[in-house]
């Protein structure tokens, strides 16, 4: 499976995201595109190549017009920017699910709600284009996974719209306590992970260590801004692993608030968007509640995809999840010949001996084709093998 590497020896940062992924990409042409459609104004994108303590890479910066003053953006403000974007749906969702950790972490440090939080540094015109660019960068790519290392980052204080503030920087401190991010702080004098590189990361990465064993096919280096003592680059490298198919990852969440129709309408786009299986366990909960276990089936490349319909498209709050084990028996499907036409059987086989199962949906076609009923054209499939 294709896989993502961040390597944040550096911390990491909007535009250093933005400089390690384009130098993945083949054809930087249709990210300019994109980026020069985008709804906001007076401001330019200049990329270019730099070096940081003899390591070249690419510096990608937005430059916005000091002249216009940039309003105060609440979490809607910017959901309607990204909405009106001429990007890919996922895209969108992505960028979307990263603004609402910044969201949520700025409303806890200023004891309000994500609603009336103002955005001020992260709400600037250069952050909303990193997050709107990695987000279409990821989508491009594609990886089936993306894995990071311990986020290294500074320390001492830095100045912003509030006065002076430590660093971590409270919001970047939220980010990582309310997700997975595993952090330290190194000698480095200084903030090296801003709010938008910390919910970039929080949001994209399955886990967090050591880069694992992978057949590396490119590497792209991101440039940060500040010249430290360090080399001041993000490395994301792009690799291949090779996947266990005997392996899968199981999501559950318990919901007692969650209308018949939104599980219905979940479970059709997981399984249309890359689930093995999914289905529902009525259950008890606190109260007496009746309520659902929602269970689904699913490859860890896919996990990420099922958790943002999960968030999105019912109540939960959250979920488990585990990865098992698992035991299958050999399959291919085959074409078997009724005197009313021809049904697809899925062929397995066990000890020698083989068995045929009818496959429903090319089934039920033949059913409502022949106008013979469903149980009828079962059983004549079951005397043909």
């Amino acid at each position: 499976m294709k896989v993502l590497y961040f390597d944040c020896m550096s911390g990491i940062s909007g535009n250093m995201a933005i400089g390690a992924l384009l130098e993945l990409c083949d054809d930087q042409k249709w990210f300019y595109e994109y980026m020069q459609a985008l709804p906001l104004s007076n401001c330019t994108i200049h990329i270019s190549k730099e070096m940081r303590k003899g390591i070249s890479g690419t510096y990608f910066d937005v430059v916005v017009d000091e002249e216009v003053v940039q309003p105060e953006r609440h979490l809607s403000d910017i959901y309607t920017i990204i909405e009106d974007a001429q990007i890919p749906e996922h895209a969108k969702m992505l960028a979307k699910a990263i603004f609402y950790r910044i969201a949520k972490a700025e409303a806890k440090v200023h004891n309000t709600t994500m609603e009336d939080v103002h955005f001020h540094e992260v709400g600037a015109v250069d952050s909303i284009v990193d997050i709107i660019g990695v987000a279409l960068l990821i989508d491009y790519l594609h990886p089936d996974a993306i894995y990071s290392s311990v986020v290294n980052d500074g320390y001492g204080f830095v100045e912003c719209a509030h006065g002076i503030i430590p660093v971590p920087v409270p919001a970047t401190s939220e980010i990582f306590a309310s997700s997975d991010v595993i952090m330290r702080q190194i000698d480095i004098n200084t903030e090296l992970v801003t709010p938008t590189g910390a919910a970039i990361i929080a949001q994209i990465a399955d886990s967090y260590g050591p880069m694992p064993a992978m057949k590396v096919n490119k590497i792209g280096w991101g440039i940060g801004t500040k010249q430290l003592k360090i080399p001041n680059v993000l490395k994301v490298t792009l690799g291949e692993i090779a996947q266990h198919p005997d392996e899968v990852i199981i999501m559950e969440s318990n919901v007692d608030d969650c209308t018949g129709e939104m599980l219905g309408f979940v479970m059709e786009k997981m399984m249309h968007e890359g689930a093995r299986d999914v289905f529902f366990t009525p259950i008890f909960m606190k109260k007496n509640r009746p309520a659902y276990r929602i269970t689904v089936v699913t490859d860890e490349e896919h996990m990420k995809r099922m958790e943002e319909l999960l968030f999105l498209n019912t109540t939960t709050i959250g979920f488990r999840y585990r990865k098992e084990k698992r035991h299958v028996l050999n399959r291919q499907i085959v074409d078997v010949k009724l005197p009313e036409g021809v049904v697809k059987g899925k062929k397995v086989d066990f000890e020698q001996e083989s068995y045929i199962y009818p496959e429903y949906e090319s089934l039920k076609s033949l059913s409502e084709e022949t106008r013979i009923p469903l149980k009828e054209l079962y059983k004549r499939f079951q005397r043909e093998v």
